[in-house]
């Protein structure tokens, strides 16, 4: 039997019910790369091509993406629990010992198996969160990655 939803911890223990992928959202704040771990990434739209990304209200993140107008979304592989550690914790540079490629002005990460680079079509208010639209200017994707999934507090494979 399912409990009610009362409290905000009820709410976050049934959302982690939920498998979702991980992305590493990256930017540039002038020349500096900026970047954070998400798990809140979707598919928008295929006319006109778009995205969206939750980027919560608090983070330097949103700034960023709000001042420079451009992000992008890298999907991480099974093996990249390693970045997804690196890119949510509080640090001063994410990006130390991490390959990437600048694309269309924003940092792609090397290691991940798709990346799609936006630019910020609509920033929608969502609660202590920004909705970010992107307009998609570019992707690309390894035809063989395996994506890193998140549950229940845990990092994890697919198999099928």
């Amino acid at each position: 039997m399912m409990e009610t939803v009362d409290t905000t911890l009820d709410f976050r223990g049934a959302m982690s019910r939920l498998a979702t992928g991980v992305s590493v959202i990256t930017t540039r704040s002038g020349s500096t790369p900026i970047g954070m771990a998400a798990s809140a990434v979707c598919a928008l739209s295929l006319d006109p091509l778009q995205l969206l990304v939750c980027v919560g209200n608090h983070l330097y993140t949103r700034t960023a993406i709000a001042e420079h107008g451009r992000f992008a979304v890298n999907v991480l592989g099974e093996d990249g629990e390693h970045l997804a550690r690196n890119f949510g914790a509080s640090k001063p540079d994410k990006f130390a010992g991490v390959e990437t490629a600048d694309d269309h002005g924003v940092p792609v990460l090397k290691d991940a198996i798709a990346a799609v680079v936006c630019d910020v079509a609509e920033a929608l208010p969502g609660g202590d969160h920004t909705i970010f639209v992107g307009d998609v200017r570019q992707c690309a994707h390894r035809v063989d990655g395996r994506p890193l999934l998140y549950f229940a507090g845990g990092f994890g494979g697919f198999r099928h």
